[in-house]
């Protein structure tokens, strides 16, 4: 029966997954899962898969029909890819949940041309990627495959969806673009956002260096028009433009926050925004450098800059000069024109912004910059906050041709599954191979529509290996979120991923000969990156952590000493090699929780298109588990913050972190809110913030909120259940 004719009044699996959500005895129905599970497997995949009479027939088949590349088959011989297969059925692998495997099927999964019949199944994906990343090395594409059939390593959507495909969009997770203070720079950056939205994923730029509105335009009679309208422009672009209509187009504009067009930027996101200055789609993004929290803390007026006379009395683009340690010069500056506010309103602005919805995300542009290792700036970010790269600036004549190719960034994400990575034969070689797979992404991205992209990803290679999974983890082992033995095994695991990592990057280098673009000037040529790791031991402290790090070799001082001489004589490929990014639906199909996060409900509901809801209970839900899954609603959100600044200590890039908030904060969660309302406030926001801040966070990415008449039904509403 062809899928689109599947009827489903003679199904069962959506009937049995909504018993899930239904409590029978105060309990939550957790079997049912499997049951739906079992049911959609039997009921909608088996019948409706294409079948061929041998695995040569299928791939003959895939070529011919313009599915699988060709070139890609060519390089090995079909022998071992038999080979390949009787190894991944050896797995038996198995879906751990119906949402998993339906979210394969359904968005993952090639399917005909006329989307009747599913053409590839979950160990199909998997041993095209694995092909594909190894580039014709046989023990590579092994190795590969066995990391993603165990589910210790997943690439991002993007490259896993269209790894090895004919017709596909680029492997490529994300982009990060900004443009100068001209017309030409401007045009070239929209249209650069539109290809690289077709291509894609996501795109962040920066509009700082852009003059602000009615500021004076040499020779021109007219004033500038600001921010707001290129934002505008924006949004249309990514509307229009999208991956070949698999992925909506999607971006993100950042501002400093010392830009005069700072309040009217943030005003685009109000509720009650006009229509002319409103945008809909388009993310929003601050950077900030210490200097704000220093003049919001003492209750000051704050200086915003003109970018284009910054850039006139410096020499520089607004983005390259140190606003911390030039704020009082620049104030002096009578050759520099100025607008004041008063710092803590601005704050508050931001605050009640993000209590509306979500937005900015926030990029602490000095204490990024303190930790880059990379010669050069890091002045800004992309779609999800976490990647973290210095660029350089691009100049464009009025052909529209470059007459200076700056470097721009393009990424290359992939996560390790935490939980099943500690179940790992081997530490380091796991995360070896992880780290050569995403490295052949990086090498085998074609941006030449972009030059100033291409020009980065060639200087760099540059990756992002993060992870996912923590909150499951965690509960499996019986440990709460955010404790004492919790931030001793963030801290332990990023260790372990930054020296191996590292420990990858450097044997590439050796073997090709080839560090990346200036190593010579980074902080990992001259040992300064190492200092840290020579001085203490960064080790699990606590017995548990101990324990569950026992099979595994932990880097020593001794260890990062010889890796500090390993990298002075033979460099590094990567500049940067790891970004947490927020897992969404990949989480799901590798059956455990997102990113670094906690859970949001013990059984989540999730909106699937027309299907309505499709409910998911908690990887490793139990009886045992059950008091270790607290909501992140239900959360101190500095529990949130320190997990992620543990890891932090160790990531080279970012990590996109989510805070979680009620509308109505449970009782004694804050201290601060004793005596005081109950309810969410603008200085609730403020507070953790600043605490994010001092406790070294990079950057926060969205602030979701649950509010008091958005309560969800069921098990949902009685987080109380057993099981």
């Amino acid at each position: 029966m062809p899928l689109k004719e599947i009827d489903l009044e003679k199904v069962h699996y959506y009937d049995l997954n909504n018993e899930v959500n239904i409590p029978k005895q105060n309990t939550i129905q957790v079997e049912k899962d499997k049951e739906a599970r079992d049911a959609f497997l039997k009921e909608n995949v088996e019948p409706n898969r294409l079948r061929f009479s041998s695995l040569k027939e299928r791939f003959d088949w895939l070529v011919k029909n313009n599915f699988v590349e060709s070139q890609l088959v060519k390089k090995y011989d079909f022998t071992f890819i038999e080979k390949l297969y009787d190894f991944l059925d050896a797995v038996h692998f198995q879906f751990q949940s119906f949402m998993a495997a339906y979210k394969f099927y359904t968005q993952y999964a090639i399917k005909t041309d006329d989307g009747n019949y599913y053409v590839e199944s979950y160990e199909d994906r998997i041993t095209v990627n694995a092909l594909y990343y190894a580039d014709g090395d046989q023990k590579l594409a092994m190795r590969i495959a066995d990391e993603m059939i165990h589910q210790r390593f997943q690439p991002a959507t993007p490259s896993f969806l269209n790894a090895g495909r004919a017709r596909r969009g680029e492997l490529v997770s994300c982009f990060v673009l900004q443009t100068t203070d001209d017309m030409n720079s401007i045009g070239r950056v929209i249209n650069s956002a539109m290809q690289l939205s077709k291509i894609g994923g996501g795109v962040g730029i920066n509009l700082s260096n852009v003059r602000e509105a009615g500021a004076s335009v040499m020779r021109l009679a007219n004033m500038a028009g600001g921010v707001v309208p290129i934002m505008k422009l924006m949004e249309d672009a990514f509307t229009y433009s999208s991956q070949a209509g698999a992925r909506q187009g999607a971006g993100v504009a950042y501002l400093s926050v010392f830009h005069p067009d700072v309040m009217s930027f943030l005003s685009t996101k109000k509720e009650n925004a006009d229509e002319k200055i409103r945008v809909k789609t388009l993310s929003l993004g601050l950077t900030v450098p210490d200097k704000f929290y220093e003049l919001t803390e003492k209750g000051k007026q704050m200086a915003l800059f003109s970018p284009a006379d910054v850039e006139k009395v410096y020499g520089v683009p607004f983005n390259y000069v140190d606003l911390t340690k030039e704020y009082d010069n620049m104030v002096a500056n009578d050759e520099i024109k100025k607008q004041w506010v008063d710092a803590r309103n601005l704050e508050m602005e931001i605050s009640k912004l993000q209590q509306e919805s979500g937005y900015p995300f926030v990029i602490n542009l000095d204490i990024v910059n303190r930790a880059n290792p990379v010669y050069g700036k890091v002045v800004t970010s992309n779609l999800c906050s976490e990647i973290l790269q210095t660029q350089t600036i691009s100049r464009i004549n009025n052909e529209q041709e470059y007459t200076q190719l700056g470097a721009d960034i393009s990424c290359n994400l992939g996560s390790i599954n935490i939980d099943n990575m500690m179940h790992t034969a081997d530490f380091g070689k796991s995360v070896e191979t992880m780290t050569r797979a995403l490295t052949f992404v990086s090498e085998s991205s074609d941006i030449s529509v972009v030059p100033s992209v291409q020009n980065g990803n060639r200087q760099k290679h540059a990756i992002g290996l993060g992870a996912m999974g923590l909150a499951a983890f965690l509960a499996k082992n019986k440990i709460y979120y955010g404790d004492e033995v919790a931030l001793d095994f963030v801290n332990t695991f990023f260790l372990m991923t930054n020296y191996y990592t590292l420990l990858a990057s450097n044997q590439i280098a050796k073997e090709r000969g080839e560090s990346f673009f200036e190593f010579e000037k980074s902080d990992y040529a001259n040992g300064k990156y190492f200092d840290k790791y020579l001085v203490k031991d960064w080790g699990p402290k606590t017995d548990k952590v101990k324990k569950l790090f026992s099979d595994y070799h932990v880097p020593t001082i001794e260890d990062w000493q010889r890796l500090k001489e390993m990298v002075a004589k033979y460099g590094l490929y990567n500049a940067y090699r790891q970004a947490v990014a927020p897992t969404g639906s990949i989480s799901y199909v590798n059956d455990t929780t997102a990113s670094l996060q906690p859970i949001v409900s013990r059984v989540e509901a999730r909106a699937e298109g027309m299907t309505g809801r499709v409910f998911y209970p908690a990887n490793g839900l139990s009886n045992e588990t059950l008091p270790y899954y607290v909501s992140a609603y239900d959360l101190d959100q500095r529990k949130v913050i320190d997990t992620y600044a543990a890891a932090q200590e160790h990531v080279d890039q970012g990590l996109a972190m989510t805070l979680f908030m009620r509308s109505t904060i449970p009782e004694g969660i804050y201290d601060w809110k004793d005596g005081d309302t109950d309810k969410m406030t603008t200085r609730d926001l403020t507070i953790l913030r600043h605490y994010a801040y001092h406790q070294g966070i990079k950057s926060i990415y969205y602030i979701r909120t649950f509010t008091d008449d958005n309560t969800e039904q069921g098990v949902n509403e009685c987080e109380s259940c057993s099981i």
